[in-house]
């Protein structure tokens, strides 16, 4: 035998021990009678099997998602892989009840990677496992009450103040203004103020450091794609070259934030009764935790989640909400009535104010439903389960998706889902509607802990915008809407160009008059 047919020979083992290994798996689905579309080597089924996508994450996950929903369209779960791995997406909105709710207990991860040595910031309430997201989750849901909401009301209304005053400044330069990051601006002041007591002026400073590290985070580069995909799809790879890659300037900024507002508190004996505060205390009284060792890498990673999160998917809905009202006008001037029927007899603000508003409540809702911030929700199994009046068993360790995003877009569910209809949320309508087929904070004892703070400070933000001005649409407006593919939550391509423009009070108020008379 010559050498070339040994390099042949060499070449052809390699190969098919290559294709064997990454397609070993690949009957999982189809042993439990479960569809789903035929994987590819490598790839499976995410990112069409393209290599260049793969990398660069040029498709946006959620619209593949919505063609493999539509495509399985009477299937209760569909089975599909991520690379090796295979994910069971479950449609059903009584499964998806039973995940969240009913047998919780067998669902509690989210199955996503959490590392202190290999990624110190992954150790956040979103992302911990069972044994150490229950305590801390206890121990943290203080600060999201009623109560407490009410508290930071005037701290986050002084910070619409402040965004009102920034509006006008753009506004009279008579230029598109981009909403989304002016929102963005508005929600890192709110955050700071209320979480942790520092005053971050991204409105007033245009060189604010706070937002320029939010910047950062949310922007993505070739490098932060391929580090994510690597995450995602080759775990252990990423672990191995973990070691080599220093921490990021988001990791260092934000352990030296929390580590500096901590001891500047201790050393100044300062007491807020916030963020910061409950986090101080876990530390000092750990015995609520059990074994839990509250490290100063587990205290600096829920700070940053509770900051990425609070402004960078709040300020997408807010800016969202912004959109849908330029693009309808008659909704937006029903909202602008609704606003001036509670602010009529003073500028005044205030926590029974805002959640009497009602048709504001749906307008929210609608954007959400329309704009979810994730595609997909993630849950991994604890334990082998067999779905209820099913024949579909699933293994150990099993990871599931949600598809949220397409089930927003069901026109089954939603009629028309393209189309903004905040009267999808009037009392009548929700209650003809399976309660899983609204999703946008999850559902169940591993909800989104924040919701309630989020609602509040997009709410008072658009109240205070929609009070002074009329919002617009512009020839830098994208139309249609177009997402970002690259974007780690659901975004716009080009952002929101806007036009923004002072309304006379006298004639919004005469308006009204005519209205009720």
């Amino acid at each position: 035998m010559g050498f070339f047919e040994i390099l042949c020979f060499i070449a052809t083992t390699f190969l098919a021990v290559y294709y064997y290994y990454f397609t070993s798996n690949y009957d999982f689905w189809k042993s439990r009678g479960i569809r789903g579309p035929n994987p590819k080597p490598v790839f499976g089924n995410i990112k069409d099997f393209n290599i260049k996508d793969f990398v660069l994450n040029n498709k946006f996950i959620g619209d593949y998602l919505l063609e493999i929903y539509n495509k399985y369209k009477d299937e209760s779960v569909i089975g599909i892989f991520s690379g090796m791995t295979p994910i069971l997406i479950v449609k059903n909105p009584d499964l998806i009840k039973d995940i969240f709710i009913k047998d919780f207990s067998k669902f509690v991860d989210r199955g996503l990677p959490v590392s202190e040595k290999h990624d110190p910031l992954s150790q956040h309430l979103v992302g911990l496992e069972p044994k150490k997201w229950r305590p801390l989750r206890t121990c943290l849901s203080p600060i999201f009450t009623s109560s407490k909401l009410k508290e930071m009301f005037l701290l986050i209304t002084e910070c619409a103040d402040h965004l009102e005053q920034y509006i006008e400044k753009l506004v009279s330069k008579n230029e598109p203004i981009e909403c989304r990051e002016v929102a963005a601006k508005y929600l890192t002041d709110v955050i700071g103020t209320c979480a942790f007591g520092i005053e971050m002026n991204a409105l007033s400073d245009e060189n604010s450091e706070f937002r320029r590290i939010g910047k950062m985070f949310f922007t993505p580069t070739w490098k932060s794609n391929l580090r994510l995909s690597i995450r995602r799809y080759m775990p252990q790879l990423f672990k191995i070259f973990s070691y080599m890659i220093p921490r990021t300037e988001v990791t260092q900024f934000f352990t030296r934030l929390v580590m500096d507002t901590i001891n500047y508190r201790e050393t100044n004996n300062i007491i807020r009764h916030d963020f910061i505060d409950i986090l101080r205390e876990m530390k000092k009284n750990p015995d609520k935790l059990g074994d839990i060792e509250m490290t100063d890498s587990l205290i600096t990673s829920q700070v940053y989640v509770f900051f990425v999160a609070g402004f960078e998917t709040s300020s997408w809905a807010m800016s969202h909400a912004l959109y849908e009202l330029a693009l309808n006008q008659q909704i937006q001037d029903m909202l602008r009535e609704e606003i001036q029927e509670y602010t009529k007899h003073g500028n005044n603000l205030t926590y029974e104010k805002i959640k009497k508003m009602n048709y504001l409540d749906k307008v929210f809702k609608e954007t959400v439903r329309k704009y979810p911030v994730a595609t997909h929700l993630s849950r991994k199994s604890m334990s082998s389960y067999t779905f209820n009046n099913t024949s579909f068993n699933i293994p150990k360790d099993q990871m599931i998706w949600i598809p949220m995003f397409a089930i927003h877009r069901d026109p089954d569910i939603y009629p028309k889902p393209d189309v903004f209809d905040p009267e999808r949320f009037n009392d009548e309508a929700v209650q003809a509607r399976h309660p899983m087929h609204y999703l946008p904070f999850g559902h169940g004892p591993r909800n989104c802990i924040g919701s309630r703070f989020a609602i509040y400070q997009i709410k008072i933000g658009l109240v205070r915008i929609l009070q002074n001005y009329k919002v617009e649409v512009c020839d830098k407006t994208q139309i249609p809407y177009i997402i970002n593919p690259k974007a780690t939550v659901l975004a716009s391509k080009h952002g929101i160009h806007l036009r923004i423009t002072k309304i006379n009070q006298v004639s919004v108020i005469n308006h009204l008059s005519l209205r009720v008379g």
